[in-house]
């Protein structure tokens, strides 16, 4: 049993006082789309000192706090609160609320299987509120100190100014600090680019971002596509019709999703259409592009389409997905900017309504990390050992797909959500597993030998 006892409560406010004019910071319109809940992860990190743990604790605190004050300077909405409306924060450097917590137990024998309904634990608050109250924090924090010196940080983010490359770059900025390293400063440019307006529907985010909400059981599961198992993957998804060159998030998607196409037929006894919505950055695709540090919800839903008469072969798949993100491309993005980009927007997320409308669909919705840089960010006592979604159990959807980089680089990890009767069918697919391992040890992966050494005593 993971016993957690929570040590102290505190705000952690910015070093310098956020000027008067930045006080109020305007969300976007790509923000606007962004349902408001709040998004968990937690990075998880060994301690291989030899010297004392109380002391090692003591240190790692103390750094921890100071280089956040320091990094919520750059980055001041995330000291804030959500407004009424959910339109803007005020940034009144009330602070991070920050907890500090003990683990009676070692970190690496919690990580040689982790259990995915546990890490709800590590975090700072329950994560997930579908309309959540104005006033709520922006951004909350929760290190968790194991018997070892081990730490597993987690984080609670707003979705609604907040995406995953933001989060990523904030951590990465807060490690640097803690460093002493130089670290740019994040740019606030997405409200001017994407300026909000009140005008928009509000339930815009549901016809951006569907996802079935959940009426019976749903399980998640965690699947390793290790280097080897990706080169193969990626030349059985290759074709001279569709894509020559797939990606390996490709591959891994267009055979996650003719898995999934696969569990629903058995299951329901008749196969349905299927739509697949892929968020993808815009911060790359863009020219020129738009500043790497860009906060905000800096992104657009690529959705693919798949009719039962058309077969669900694997190439297929992966080219209905390649032509869906071709499309999220410069032009598109040139297209939605500025206060004349409001009625291309209404007009897209139109489209996206349509393709939604069959209630006799399934629907899939993915987030992929890969080349995100989530292990990246180093306090000093190196790199996370593993990264975790924190509490994969209870948001109140289903048929979701999460995918990261795995420590090492060349590996992806998928976390895939659905119902409990599909799972069990998904998982005996013979083509997905000749692929997989299922709910992989994170210690299995490659590790530094320091850590290897670590876990071998």
């Amino acid at each position: 049993m993971l016993e957690i006892e929570v040590i102290s409560t505190e705000r952690i406010k910015p070093s310098s006082t956020t000027p008067p004019d930045l006080k109020t910071y305007k969300i976007s319109l790509l923000d606007q789309l962004l349902p408001p809940i709040q998004v968990p992860s937690v990075f998880f990190y060994p301690n291989t000192q030899t010297t004392s743990i109380t002391n090692i604790i003591s240190k790692r605190s103390q750094t921890l706090k100071l280089s956040l004050a320091q990094t919520l300077t750059r980055y001041y909405p995330f000291a804030g609160k959500i407004k009424e409306g959910h339109l803007s924060v005020d940034c009144n450097d009330v602070g991070v609320y920050y907890v500090e917590a003990r683990v009676n137990s070692h970190l690496l024998d919690f990580l040689s299987q982790p259990d995915t309904q546990l890490t709800h634990r590590l975090l700072p608050r329950e994560p997930f509120h579908m309309e959540p109250k104005p006033g709520m924090n922006v951004a909350t924090v929760q290190v968790n100190f194991f018997k070892c010196g081990g730490i597993a940080l987690s984080m609670c983010t707003s979705h609604k100014i907040i995406d995953g490359h933001t989060a990523t770059s904030f951590l990465k900025s807060w490690a640097d600090t803690a460093q002493g390293l130089k670290t740019e400063c994040p740019s606030f440019i997405a409200s001017s680019l994407f300026p909000q307006n009140s005008s928009l529907p509000k339930d815009s985010s549901i016809a951006m971002w569907p996802s079935p909400v959940n009426q019976s059981k749903y399980v998640t599961r965690r699947f390793l596509f290790d280097a080897s198992a990706l080169v193969g993957l990626k030349a059985k998804a290759a074709s001279s019709k569709f894509v020559p060159v797939p990606s390996r998030v490709e591959a891994v998607l267009g055979l996650i999703w003719k898995s999934a196409i696969a569990a629903s037929n058995a299951v329901n006894g008749s196969p349905k259409p299927s739509v697949f919505s892929l968020a993808v950055n815009l911060r790359r695709i863009t020219f020129p592009h738009l500043p790497n540090l860009s906060v905000g919800n800096l992104i657009w839903s690529a959705v693919a389409q798949w009719m039962p008469n058309t077969g669900a072969k694997l190439d297929c798949l992966v080219g209905n997905l390649r032509e869906a993100t071709s499309k999220i491309n410069g032009g598109f993005v040139q297209e939605i900017q500025g206060k004349e980009g409001f009625l291309k927007v209404i007009e897209r997320l139109k489209e996206l309504g349509d393709v939604y409308s069959n209630k006799g669909a399934n629907y899939y919705t993915c987030t992929s990390m890969c080349n995100g840089g989530l292990y990246e960010a180093d306090f000093g006592w190196g790199r996370p050992i593993w990264v975790s979604l924190g509490d994969a159990e209870d948001l109140l959807v289903t048929n979701l797909i999460f995918l990261m980089d795995t420590r090492s680089g060349d590996g992806i990890e998928a976390w895939v959500r659905l119902s409990e009767e599909e799972m069990a069918e998904f998982v005996r697919d013979p083509e997905f597993l000749a692929f997989v391992s299922l709910d992989p040890s994170p210690l299995r992966l490659k590790l530094d030998e320091s850590i290897c050494s670590d876990v071998a005593t």
